[in-house]
């Protein structure tokens, strides 16, 4: 370190001091030279107070500074205006929130508690698949419970048995005694000829059962029955014509083969033969018993003979007996009468039958209620079984379905079952997220669309709105609409019951004007002289087009104020004369303090007023005046601004939304109240907004692009909101 060199300086000769005067007091002893060490103690604190000086004065002036250049000496500590420009771009607006996790296929296995586990298969965490065995319990006692159900089935079905066998019984009772009753009429079988018709029956007798009532017979065709040499087995077969010849009348008529039988009949001769059965039409004049024989003709065209003749047979023949026994009440037989099929012959009184078969089926019917309860008891043996059953097979249960095991519910192998206890299983390869959605975002979601989900990981999946409920549910004083989203989980990351934010977009606007959030502001219009009515507007007359009517006339002798302004209520004083210091218009005439001017009035200067004509320059709109005051003192950004649908122009009577232009006035400036504390070098622009976030605000009306817009004051932090 380098040696501090220093000069010494000679102090110069101290005078010699005079001793005091006679009577004065002795002078008091004077304190010693400083030494250096002192004297360099001194040099010091003196530059401490000089650097302190200095630092004083390096922050006095950069306050003098800051107050001079950023704040501009505004006493609220505003400084420069910060400015945005209004450009293109595109814009959405977000739905996000929260919702909780859930696997989509899930399932509980409950052990029957206070039984003992014999073994616990799996763990929680581990795979299963369906059917897959889980735990087998102590089953002795759902063993023998599922015997003893077994039992009480084999038990109540016999009873069943038995009781059906009683109904069969009586309902056999039943049906003979019905058969009975309907043989009680005797009917002929078919279409006939009566013969042998017994003349002992008459009404009023009794007929006993099996007494011959009549033979009838079917004389309309015959039979013949021959027998041909099995020579001609081959030449002969059904349906083949014939002749039926009948030596008796030496005549022949046709007839048909109706059968072959190939019997074998050996005849006297040593011959062997079989049966042909022939049919023919009975002309009315043959009948049975009379001789005949048939001739047919081979292939060869050789007449083919039978062995020998037969006898006419009729084509049916019946013997008509009395299958029940009673009084005869009514008799129809004549011997060879006509007659046809199921036509009444004789007609028996039932005696007691119906009221025998009456008491047989109420019989039967109290058997039957036998048979409904037996089958009742099988039922509930049934059901016994089943529970029994299912109990067993809770003892040794399966997975219903593959998955995780989430829990095991308190199983432990060697303990009881604990009460509630049940294994968790899920298939957490897929998993439903459930939110809700409030009512003003419900229109945008719709089943099928995609959502972004987010987990507490910060890990991002892909879902799919699955349903959406019609009915709405109140949660915390507001109503939602519950919804699902399905969402792929193959690697397992989302938990159940976690929770995830999800977010999809709601709407969106491209090739939009935008401008930032702190843009925008929402005023009240507060002056019932420009409402029209008191604590109302029409939002009307703030949009550009609105056009005020002229209706207001000078009075008579009136005179007009040079500065175009009136006496208070718009009219000119009534005496002719003018306020003080006020000149007449070239004209002669008043603009109305409204805003109007009478009947051939001149604009006023800002192009705002009525044309010469007493009618409203088009393209120049006059909106009223009066008061408009900051509403609310709040800028409407970030969460304060929550319609996903944006702020229009008029939210609520007598409220507007505007910007700060800066620039010029033009057409679209509207009076601003001095409560908006309008930036210099601004004017305000009523606009209508759309979509926005949490930045930005879509234009919709109001603005062009290129507008350079007021957003805030600048601060040493950055900016300050003017609202």
């Amino acid at each position: 370190m380098s040696e501090l060199e220093t000069t010494a300086v000679q102090a110069p000769q101290a005078p010699q001091p005079q001793p005091p005067a006679a009577g004065t007091p002795a002078p008091k002893k004077g304190k010693s030279p400083a030494t250096h060490e002192q004297k360099a103690k001194r040099r010091k604190l003196i530059r401490r107070i000089i650097a302190l000086i200095v630092a004083v004065a390096i922050i006095a002036a950069s306050v003098v500074l800051l107050r001079k250049f950023v704040f501009k000496g505004e006493e609220d500590g505003r400084g420069a205006p910060m400015t945005a420009e209004v450009y293109r771009g595109s814009i959405r607006s977000m739905v996000d929130g929260y919702g909780t996790a859930r696997a989509k296929n899930s399932a509980a296995v409950t052990p029957e508690s206070g039984y003992t586990v014999l073994e616990l298969l799996v763990q929680e965490g581990d795979q299963v698949t369906e059917g897959q065995l889980l735990y087998n319990l102590d089953d002795t006692a759902a063993q023998e419970a599922v015997r003893n159900a077994n039992e009480n089935i084999r038990s109540a079905q016999e009873n069943v048995r038995k009781a059906q066998e009683n109904v069969d019984g009586y309902a056999r009772e039943v049906a003979d005694l019905r058969e009975a009753l309907s043989e009680l009429t005797i009917t002929a079988p078919h279409a006939g000829k009566l013969t042998d018709v017994n003349k002992d029956i008459k009404v009023g007798g009794d007929l006993e059962k099996g007494a011959a009532v009549a033979t009838l017979v079917n004389d309309t065709k015959l039979r013949l029955h021959l027998y041909y040499s099995w020579a001609y087995e081959n030449q002969i077969q059904v349906g083949q014509s014939a002749r039926v010849t009948l030596p008796a009348l030496m005549a022949d008529y046709p007839a048909v083969v109706e059968q072959v039988n190939y019997v074998r009949r050996v005849v006297t001769e040593g011959s062997v033969t079989f049966e042909v059965v022939f049919v023919m039409d009975n002309p009315g004049t043959l009948t049975a018993g009379m001789a005949a024989s048939a001739q047919l003709t081979g292939a060869d065209g050789a007449p083919i003979y039978p062995y020998e003749n037969g006898e006419l047979e009729y084509f049916e023949t019946t013997a008509i007996t009395a299958k029940q026994a009673g009084p005869v009440e009514y008799v129809s037989l004549m011997n060879y009468a006509e007659v046809s099929a199921g036509q009444t012959l004789v007609k028996l009184g039932d005696k007691d039958a119906q009221e025998e078969i009456t008491a047989k089926e109420n019989t039967m019917r109290e058997a039957q209620k036998g048979v409904d309860d037996a089958q009742k008891g099988v039922d509930e043996a049934r059901k016994g079984l089943e529970e029994a059953q299912k109990k067993l097979d809770n003892y040794h249960a399966t997975a219903p379905i593959s998955g995780t095991v989430l829990s095991l519910g308190g199983l432990i192998t060697g303990e009881s079952v604990p009460s509630g206890a049940a294994i968790q299983i899920a298939d957490t390869a897929t998993m439903v997220v459930d939110i809700n959605i409030n009512e003003q975002n419900i229109g945008y979601v719709k089943t099928g669309m995609m959502v972004d989900l987010k987990d507490e990981m910060d890990n991002y999946y892909m879902g799919t709105v699955e349903t959406v409920s019609l009915t709405a549910k109140a949660e915390n004083g507001v109503s939602v609409f519950p919804a699902t989203v399905v969402v792929d989980n193959f690697e397992g990351n989302i938990r159940t019951n976690s929770s995830i934010q999800y977010s999809f977009i709601a709407s969106q606007s491209d090739n939009c004007l935008l401008v930032p959030l702190q843009a925008v502001k929402n005023v009240s219009l507060g002056s019932d002289d420009m409402m029209g009515e008191p604590g109302m507007m029409d939002p009307g007359m703030m949009e550009p087009g609105f056009e005020e009517p002229i209706d207001d006339v000078i009075p008579e002798g009136g005179e007009p104020v040079d500065d175009g302004t009136a006496p208070e209520g718009g009219e000119p004083i009534d005496d002719g004369t003018v306020p003080e210091g006020g000149e007449p218009a070239d004209d002669g005439t008043v603009p109305a303090d409204d805003g109007t001017v009478p009947e051939g009035g001149e604009p006023i200067d800002d192009g705002a007023a009525p044309a010469e004509d007493g009618t409203v320059i088009d393209d120049q709109p006059v909106p009223r005046a009066g008061a408009i005051a900051v509403s609310s003192g709040v800028m409407i950004s970030g969460p304060g601004f929550s319609s996903t649908q944006g702020m229009s122009a008029f939210e609520q009577a007598g409220t507007a939304t505007i910007c700060f232009v800066q620039g010029e006035p033009d057409e679209r400036a509207i009076e601003a109240d001095e409560s908006w504390e309008v930036p210099e070098g601004f004017f305000p622009v009523i606009v209508t907004t759309g979509l926005n976030d949490d930045e930005n605000v879509e234009i919709t009306s109001g603005l062009q692009e290129g507008d350079v817009v007021f957003i805030g004051y600048e601060t040493n932090q950055a900016y300050v909101d003017n609202w």
